[in-house]
């Protein structure tokens, strides 16, 4: 909203420059977002008023004017605007003055001129030529009884300033000069000198009927008929000028009157021409796809849910939004009716976006008006237009539903609450000073609290803490008390045992994987995809019907993930991601009252990955992605938290039957690894293998911690053994008896070979590797070296079937 300072300063006038105003306003949470003089700056205009106005000798569109205004007594000026005639006062730019810069930042010096061989001394301007206003079509005609002679800054009061405020939806209140007078008054402690607005003496007993059909949208209604209303009348220049110094055009006097209204008193007001009005007046709800031509001459149909002012002959205003073509004032009008209501502001929200329009009336409405403030609207509005333009009024009516009102409200401010609330104590009496000065009215008070009655303009009061919330405004945010906040600094243990899950993540990035994030709710053809057998838990109120069902494993949307970058020609893709699963369990929890005892939450981290194992270089291997190579970036992810793990073959839905294992610690499942089911890289449509894996975060995120031992100075020891095995044989289950039957000495044990073909038994494979020994204080002899090998081979030979080649 835009506002004269000078406006808001016959309302309430502080000692205090603009920028502290505007600083001030700011604080308490009206936001100023501009301000900017109301013209540009010039000097040495002064009111003149031109005698004489004879045609240029040599020049049809020039005119020698004789004018008066001029200290020096009558000058010689040649003006080409075309409303220069005798009788009229004009801006007299004097020789010397200085107009407003242009475009180049100069200011305009005004000097003796001659214009086709006529001397000029000075120049009778235009709004635009000052920077005052956008009317450039010729003179700007001052009023009949401007003094002559007198400087335009001071008859004008152009030493002002337009405020403009951007104000949150809450506070409508202040969408007028009278609110924002209220707010500034309470803020510098100061009364507000508003209007003494006094009912208009009837003339007439003309009325016209008004009937509310729309219930709580239309509560209450005030008219008033006016005849003989001279819409000729030109508006008063300081209603002109208050109306441009808050971003509006003067028009006419009836609708200048009610633009004065909505900014002075912040009630929207409308006016019809009478004599177009057939039968009463309806405040009801639009007929579908119901016909009106508004005043912009914007013809739209109506939605079922729109309030509309209507006659019997159809909708002429859509409410608290625009007035309709049909009974507009005009040029010819003589009686009007005058209109003032209170729209809840439910009805109006949204409806002008709905049709594309934002005005100032739907701009106030919707974010509340003062029902208490309509009858007082229209008698302003009434004594002001027949000051301007005459007329006789008829009496006020105000037709209500009384039980659709908004109801007064109350609300107790218990006085311990400030300071607890605020952090600080406000004397009693300041309080109260604050409150009532906003508008509350003190209803009863004892010594633990107040209860005040809430003003009607004021939505957004509600409850205490409402209450605390002004005082803390008003008092000032800057002056709230700073408080320094006190702690132990004593830290918390952290145990060496658990890894960061930072680490983890880190780690993955440094093996050239990029963290990916996506939804816990999936498709549920893409659960039934990847877990035919086993059911998830549906969301009973979804975001949408493809992301319904809650994932149990990561998994899908990983690949999902790489389905998107494949088909953007991706060609190489490592993803990674930490997580919750949330895996149904057998509990007979009812289903809707206790959803947590239902599920399992299990934090993982999976990864994925696709196409060349290093990227494509002129020095580098082009192989494709191999089991080994994600089974590497898990050893590595579980060697840094000095977990050893058994990776035994097993079968996963998901996962291709010949190259999937299990992972295993500690006796106990941590996750699972594996190509994807060629089945399901065909239902994706993707032709390459893709490697994944998905561990148990938090059995992962357990590290050992390192314990030092001595180092041995004495020789190590080692032995080579090659043996036969069958081709079914786990690696991992002959390391443990290897281990288990070397004894404590054995360091080291290490694969180096594994052969099959030429030479072997189909059915067998060989398989080689190092043993190396150490004892910590001597030198092991042969013999003892000795006895531990062939304690080796022989419980293999027992429990394996294994042959020493």
């Amino acid at each position: 909203m835009k506002f004269s300072e000078t406006w808001l300063r016959e309302w309430v006038n502080p000692g205090i420059s603009t920028e502290e105003l505007v600083a001030q306003l700011t604080m308490a949470g009206l936001e100023v977002d501009a301000v900017e003089p109301v013209a540009g700056t010039f000097s040495g205009v002064v009111v003149g008023e031109i005698l004489e106005a004879n045609p240029h000798p040599d020049a049809d569109k020039l005119r020698v004017c004789k004018v008066k205004g001029s200290p020096d007594g009558e000058m010689q000026v040649v003006c080409g605007a075309p409303n220069a005639r005798p009788g009229i006062k004009i801006p007299f730019a004097l020789v010397g003055a200085a107009l407003p810069p242009g475009e180049d930042g100069k200011a305009f010096k005004i000097k003796k001129a001659k214009l086709r061989g006529v001397e000029s001394f000075g120049m009778l301007c235009a709004q635009t030529e000052l920077q005052a206003g956008d009317d450039d079509n010729g003179l700007w005609e001052l009023p009949e009884d401007a003094p002559v002679g007198t400087d335009l800054n001071d008859y004008l009061k152009l030493n002002d300033k337009i405020i403009e405020v951007d104000l949150t939806p809450n506070r409508s209140d202040c969408l007028s000069i009278k609110g924002l007078a209220r707010e500034t008054g309470v803020l510098n402690q100061l009364d507000v000198k508003a209007p003494d607005i006094k009912a208009c003496a009837e003339k007439i007993k003309d009325t016209h009927p008004v009937s509310l059909k729309a219930g709580q949208a239309c509560s209450r209604y005030v008219g008033r008929v006016i005849k003989n209303v001279d819409v000729s009348a030109p508006s008063p220049l300081w209603l002109q000028e208050k109306l441009r110094r808050s971003g509006l055009r003067s028009i006419d006097p009836v609708v200048d009157v009610t633009n004065y209204i909505l900014l002075e008193l912040g009630q929207p007001m409308h006016a019809f021409d009478l004599q177009k009005l057939k039968g009463g007046i309806q405040v009801r709800m639009a007929k579908a796809n119901e016909d009106i031509t508004l005043l912009d001459e914007q013809e739209i149909k109506l939605n079922d849910d729109t309030l509309v002012i209507a006659d019997d002959a159809g909708a002429i205003a859509v409410a608290g939004i625009m007035g309709g073509l049909r009974t507009a004032v005009s040029e010819s009008t003589q009686d009007i009716f005058f209109e003032s209501a209170f729209f809840h502001p439910i009805s109006i929200a949204g409806r002008a976006r709905a049709y594309g329009l934002h005005t100032d009336s739907s701009h106030r409405f919707e974010r509340g008006v003062d029902y208490e403030g309509a009858e007082a609207a229209v008698e302003r509005a009434t004594a002001l237009l027949i000051e301007i333009a005459g007329g006789e009024p008829g009496p006020t009516v105000v037709t209500e539903l009384k039980d659709e009102l908004p109801h007064a409200r109350e609300v107790t401010l218990q006085k311990a609450r400030i300071e607890s609330g605020l952090g600080f104590a406000i004397p009693d009496n300041e309080v109260n000073d604050i409150l009532t000065r906003l508008g509350l009215e003190e209803i009863k008070s004892n010594a633990e609290s107040w209860t005040y009655s809430i003003p009607s303009w004021r939505f957004d009061m509600d409850i205490e803490a409402d209450l605390l919330e002004e005082l803390a405004r008003i008092y000032g945010y800057n002056n709230l008390p700073t408080t320094c906040l006190q702690f132990s600094t004593e830290l918390p243990a952290k145990s060496e045992a658990q890894r960061s899950e930072q680490r983890i993540l880190n780690l993955l990035v440094a093996r050239d994987y990029q963290e990916a994030i996506t939804y816990s709710f999936i498709d549920p053809k893409i659960h039934t995809l990847f877990f035919a057998d086993q059911e998830g838990l549906k969301l009973l109120n979804p975001i949408s019907e493809d992301m319904s069902t809650m994932r149990i494993s990561l998994l899908p949307g990983l690949v999902q993930t790489l389905v998107s970058n494949v088909n953007r020609q991706a060609q190489r893709v490592r993803l990674f991601e930490k997580g919750l699963v949330f895996v149904p369990n057998d509990s007979q929890a009812d289903k809707e009252a206790d959803l947590m005892a239902r599920i399992d939450q299990q934090a993982h981290i999976a990864g994925l990955a696709y196409g060349n194992a290093v990227e494509t270089a002129w020095h580098g291997d082009n192989r494709a992605m191999d089991f080994y190579d994600i089974k590497g970036d898990v050893e590595a992810l579980l060697a840094e938290a000095g977990i050893e793990a058994e990776y035994r073959a097993a079968e996963h839905p998901v996962l291709h039957p010949g190259q999937s294992a299990e992972i295993l610690f500690g006796g106990g499942h941590i996750g699972y690894i594996g190509a994807l089911h060629p089945a399901l890289l065909g239902e994706l449509g993707l032709k390459k293998a893709v490697f994944v894996f998905e561990l148990d975060l938090d059995a992962v995120s357990k590290a050992s911690v390192p314990a030092f031992k001595p180092l041995s100075k004495f020789p190590e020891v080692s032995r080579d053994l090659a043996i036969l095995v069958d081709k079914d044989a786990i690696w991992a289950e002959l390391k443990a008896e290897i281990t288990e039957k070397a004894g404590d000495y054995l360091k080291n044990l290490k694969v180096f070979d594994v052969y099959s073909g030429e030479g072997i038994d189909p059915q067998r494979k060989s398989l080689a590797f190092n043993l190396t020994f150490q004892h910590p204080s001597r030198t092991l002899n042969e013999d003892e070296i000795t006895a531990s090998v062939s304690d080796v081979v022989q419980h293999l030979e027992a429990k394996f079937n294994a042959k020493l080649r």
